[in-house]
């Protein structure tokens, strides 16, 4: 995938988490964030078998292709080259960043937490085609996830030349806060996910997107 098209994909990036289901599956609440305009899906399942995975994996990437959005698998190079997804995300605990490279090839999408500087050089280096930096705000997703502040946003935005998006206890009340530091998008899971009305957040968010990004 083209760089100008990574960059297009990262505005408003979903991370799935069926911690916050409800009424409807996996399928139908990420059918209606895409409904609601997100431009990335990225499906994180930590304790999910590898067949359920696999099955659920394959039916989103229907999802993601018939509506022209990539489709990235976090942290398992195995599904992700089982279903021929668009991508991998992978943190600073899984495999090295050069290491995933070589098991997908140079076509697919190759993506990487980072919180310091350091660490986005070497991503960007490793070659990872966009960089998810964060928590850039308190986050109750994900346990183990690390404050990253405003200016060593800004500094890892200045640093590397591949796509950023910033990820973290993101919400509509709060985006605006990263006008100006430089990021190519955000990345949600509750605002969206936890959502009552997943179709309406969606597009709330994406107003206000876009105005974080003008």
């Amino acid at each position: 995938m083209k760089k100008d098209k990574i960059k297009k994909a990262m505005q408003l990036y979903l991370v799935t988490d069926r911690h916050w289901l409800k009424a409807h599956s996996l399928y139908e609440d990420v059918e209606a964030a895409i409904n609601g305009g997100v431009t990335c899906v990225q499906l994180r399942e930590k304790h999910l078998n590898h067949q359920l995975f696999v099955q659920e994996a394959k039916e989103l990437k229907e999802l993601c292709n018939q509506n022209q959005i990539p489709l990235i698998i976090n942290d398992n190079v195995e599904v992700m080259l089982e279903v021929d997804a668009d991508g991998i995300h992978v943190g600073q605990s899984d495999m090295q960043a050069q290491d995933v490279r070589k098991l997908i090839g140079s076509d697919k999408v190759l993506g990487v937490s980072v919180q310091t500087v350091e660490q986005a050089i070497t991503a960007q280096n490793a070659g990872a085609d966009y960089l998810g930096v964060g928590a850039v705000f308190p986050t109750g997703t994900k346990d183990d996830a690390i404050e990253v502040d405003l200016a060593t946003l800004q500094d890892i935005c200045q640093h590397v030349d591949i796509p950023i998006v910033a990820i973290g206890g993101i919400n509509q009340e709060n985006l605006l806060q990263l006008k100006g530091s430089g990021i190519d998008g955000i990345a949600v899971v509750s605002a969206i996910m936890a959502a009552e009305d997943i179709i309406e957040a969606t597009k709330q968010l994406k107003e206000r997107t876009k105005e974080l990004l003008l």
